[in-house]
């Protein structure tokens, strides 16, 4: 995963192409870039950003952020019946169940990494 200016990208390599892809995560808009060396990619990836933070201050756009903090998700209802039905018991929000679940795998996967 490569940073920058608060952007985060994601990076794969293609074997049949000798190319590194990236792709900017955690934004409805597209921005892909690709580099045939570590030092090419990471120009590219600048150069993305820069690129879409101008194109938006061009065209008025306020540019998008990664991750505004809400999401989707879609699990079995009787799932979330039981996530409403714990929080309830524990008097907290269905939202600060969830945020808390998410932490805790989270800080898990951290202490493993």
């Amino acid at each position: 995963m490569m940073e920058y200016n608060g952007y985060h990208a994601d990076i794969k390599y293609s074997d049949e192409d000798k190319l590194f892809i990236g792709e900017v995560i955690g934004l409805n808009d597209t921005l892909a870039f690709h580099g045939s060396s570590v030092e090419e990619l990471e120009k590219m990836f600048h150069q993305s950003v820069d690129n879409y933070l101008e194109m938006c201050r061009e065209f008025g756009k306020e540019p998008e952020k990664e991750y505004k903090g809400q999401f989707n998700v879609r699990i079995p209802s009787k799932l979330h019946k039981m996530a409403v039905i714990y929080a309830r018991k524990r008097n907290i929000s269905l939202n600060d169940f969830v945020r808390t679940a998410i932490e805790d795998e989270c800080s898990k996967s951290v202490l493993e990494a």
